[in-house]
């Protein structure tokens, strides 16, 4: 496999492109939030059965609705709660929608 160069107008756009991940990856590595969930699998499953019955409602994971609901039950922002879910449904409950 032969590594792909980027120099000029390619290297600039994909510097742009992630450096916001880049900036974001370290702060969200160590974040309590995340931690939360990540220390006490209990918690991610009691979250994972949220999200299932948000599916049964008919609702994705990722609607304002559900992520309003998840911010309210947990005590979080809208931003924290949608991050969290997300979170979860990567680690523990992939089959929620």
């Amino acid at each position: 496999m032969t590594p792909i160069r980027l120099s000029g107008p390619g290297l600039a756009i994909a510097l742009a492109l992630a450096s916001p991940l880049l900036i974001a990856a370290p702060a969200l590595a160590n974040s309590p939030l995340l931690e939360s969930v990540k220390n006490n699998p209990q918690r991610a499953k009691a979250l994972c059965s949220e999200l299932k019955a948000l599916n049964a409602q008919g609702l994705s994971y990722t609607s304002p609705q559900a992520v309003a609901q998840i911010a309210s039950r947990q005590g979080l922002s809208n931003t924290d709660a949608e991050i969290l879910s997300t979170y979860v449904v990567g680690l523990y409950c992939p089959d929620v929608r």
